[in-house]
């Protein structure tokens, strides 16, 4: 006897089939229809119209050199090795055993050019997105609350540094939810773990549903998503009969938003392993598109097939892809030497670019966010003359955003003569999530999530819409 046989002899002599039967093919009723509970995944409308449909976040895990890359300080280039008095808030920041308070000024090791008509400063380390500069909006001015990397790094995606919080994608496909019922709203393309490892992409206190899911590059992104069953129908029909089963035990719990959260991530694999084996199916893009990102056909590894992949997960709907380029290891934390950001520059740069070009090609730039972040920047000085790195820097550092609804070309903020402090237009990472939520149509301060007793949101009691940079 196989399983198919099995299974309809099981159901045929059961006297709940018909029960069961009547609940997968009867249409809902008026009454049932309102007293199931919502699909937590079920596109929603913004609060107001919206510029931007979808968030690509790109962040450069480490702390990328704002002074070596996209905010221009020529006063470093003629300073190089002249004395500076630190504050004692910035030695914080140092190891214990170097916080002597005269640093020296390092110049930056990249040279800086004007790019494209608007004319925006950016540096040799990215030559290929310097070519996509009037795409650009360059935030020069921002600021996180810790210099340390898994605190700066939840701050950055969670907007909290010292409690576990939901990540932002997560709020948004809270807010927003899916476009595309067989994908997850909310991916994360990652090929290691990065600091604070998956709380990056928790839900925390939001329903399970919108954690993101962490896709690994190689020839098996997403784990267990191939069939273990042969006939197609055969699953349908099992997974129908489970489905059933859990309907009715929600319904007599009192629609939990815990385990309809968990129902709905069952129903999302099983539409996953039609959808997604097709979203990271490279074959049918052009040997000109492959060429574009720098990816060689048949590969699976690097940031270009993550941006590839991240713009095909754009095209089918999903809410908020996130890249991460590297781990908790061999980053962008050039402490010993800022030429490592180089061979990093090298891993990213070209993809990126290509990530631009194609979204505007196709003209999906207008409506999707593209987001470049770090957690924080790197010192303008350092403790020794000639030093060769440059230490953590929350003070003051930059990121860019491009397409959906923000000025390209275009500067917003404005550090001292060494990119050392703000001297103009501060931007909070809570200003910063506020600005990306504003320009998918959301309220920061309404989008909100009773827990605890209390009302939390991503932007907790804080941040301000960067107006500035809005088109």
């Amino acid at each position: 006897m196989n399983r198919r046989t099995a299974i309809r002899s099981l159901l045929g002599s059961s006297l709940v089939l018909p029960g069961i039967l009547s609940e997968m093919l009867a249409k809902p009723s008026a009454a049932n229809a309102s007293a199931a509970p919502e699909d937590p995944l079920s596109p929603r409308a913004p609060h107001f119209p919206a510029k931007a449909k979808r968030v690509i976040f790109l962040h450069m895990s480490g702390g990328a050199s704002h002074v070596d890359s996209f905010d221009y300080k020529p006063r470093l280039f003629t300073d190089h090795n002249l004395p500076y008095q630190v504050p004692k808030k910035m030695l914080d920041a140092f190891a214990p055993n170097n916080r002597s308070e005269v640093k020296f000024f390092k110049r930056p090791s990249w040279e800086f050019k004007p790019r494209g008509q608007s004319g925006l400063w950016i540096s040799e380390l990215f030559p290929k997105v310097a070519e996509c500069a009037d795409d650009l909006c360059l935030v020069r001015s921002m600021f996180n609350d810790n210099a340390d990397h898994a605190q700066a790094t939840l701050g950055i995606h969670t907007g909290s540094v010292a409690f576990t919080r939901p990540s932002m994608g997560s709020w948004i496909t809270h807010g927003l939810g899916s476009e595309n019922a067989n994908l997850p709203g909310f991916m994360v393309i990652a090929p290691v773990l990065p600091y604070a490892g998956a709380q990056v992409w928790s839900s925390d206190f939001l329903p399970g549903c919108h954690q993101g899911t962490h896709v690994v590059p190689g020839p098996e992104p997403v784990p267990n998503i191939r069939r273990r069953v042969a006939d197609p129908a055969l699953q349908e029909m099992e997974l129908g009969i489970a489905q059933a089963f859990n309907r009715r035990h929600l319904a007599s719990r009192g629609a939990d938003p815990q385990l309809a959260a968990r129902i709905r991530a069952f129903e999302t694999a099983f539409g996953m392993q039609a959808a997604a084996p097709e979203a990271f199916d490279l074959a049918g893009e052009s040997d000109a598109t492959h060429q574009l990102y720098g990816l060689a056909r048949g590969s699976t590894k690097g940031f270009g097939w993550q941006c590839l992949i991240a713009r095909r997960l754009a095209e089918r709907g999903v809410r908020f892809i996130e890249l991460i380029d590297t781990g908790a290891s061999g980053n962008w934390d050039s402490h010993g030497d800022i030429q490592d950001h180089a061979r990093l520059a090298r891993n990213v740069d070209q993809p990126i670019a290509a990530l631009l070009t194609d979204l505007r090609q196709r003209g999906m730039l207008a409506d999707t966010l593209v987001v470049w972040a770090t957690e924080f920047g790197r010192t303008p000085f350092n403790t020794a003359k000639d030093a060769k790195g440059r230490e953590h820097h929350a003070q003051a550092f930059t990121c860019w955003m491009a397409g959906g609804g923000v000025r390209g070309g275009h500067t917003h903020g404005e550090t001292d003569d060494f990119g050392n402090t703000i001297v103009g237009d501060s931007v909070h990472v809570h200003d910063l999530h506020a600005t990306i939520l504003h320009l998918l149509g959301l309220d920061h301060t309404r989008l909100t999530y009773r827990h605890a007793g209390r009302d939390y949101r991503l932007t907790d009691v804080y941040g301000t819409v960067v107006r500035g940079i809005l088109a």
